[in-house]
Formats: structure tokens, sequence, C-alpha cells
């Protein structure tokens, strides 16, 4: 049996997130979109974190920081908030999350409002809002 997913869906990886990581599924809701890339972030899968990001913003990125912070923090947890939009029929979503997180032996609330939208039909985030 596949590891748990780390999205906290309780489904298992490979029946989960995992076939969004390895580019044979696409997330066809916002939500899944979100839960893909806390699992990423979980999992230190940059490229996937990179590629679901606009193609306008893509070269923006720093693909160091972005493993460095992956390696410096556990992913303990998410807890969907709400969701606006973001179906299989929208454009585009607001997904607002709270995601567990632990870096140097303290937990924190990483609490954000996610906005997405469809590009070239697949789903991208946009940006967030953290609630500090």
């Amino acid at each position: 049996m596949s590891r748990p997913c780390p999205c906290t869906s309780k489904k298992p990886y490979d029946r989960c997130c995992g076939p969004f990581h390895a580019g044979t599924a696409t997330p066809e809701t916002a939500e899944l979109l979100m839960r893909s890339r806390f699992s990423a972030y979980a999992l230190g899968k940059v490229d996937y974190l990179i590629s679901t990001r606009p193609e306008a913003k893509r070269a923006e990125e720093n693909r160091e920081e972005l493993a460095t912070y992956c390696k410096s923090v556990s992913c303990v947890g998410l807890k969907i908030i709400s969701k606006e939009k973001g179906g299989k029929a929208d454009d585009t979503g607001i997904v607002t999350f709270h995601a567990s997180l632990q870096a140097n032996g303290r937990r924190t609330l990483h609490i954000e409002t996610s906005t997405f939208a469809r590009e070239n039909g697949r789903w991208v985030y946009v940006d967030g809002v953290v609630k500090s």
C-alpha cells in the first residue's frame, strides 16, 4: 500500500496528488491544484511548484530558494477553510486554507487566501494573500 498523501485527503499518494506530480493527470479544480501544491512543498517537488505558476511568472521563481524552503519546513497538515468558484466549469477560483507547518522545532499556522486561474486549459496558482 502506498503512503498517505501529504495533502491530508486520507487517500494514498499514488491515487491523490502523485499522478499530478508525475504529470500523468492534471487537477480538475482549484482546490485539487492547491492540495497538490501543498503536497509538492511537503515532498520537495520544486519543478511541479514552478510548472503550476502562470507561464509569465515561472522565470521569477528561484529554484534553489524553493528547494531550500521545502527542506527547511515540515508540512504537517492542511485544512481547507473556504472555496469560491474554482470548479470544473470555472476559469478562476479562490481557496482559503490553513497549512500547519513546522520549522526549527516550532509549529506555525500559515493562513492564505489563494487565487487560481486557468491558463491553456490548466489550473495555475496566481498569487496569495497571507494572513499574519
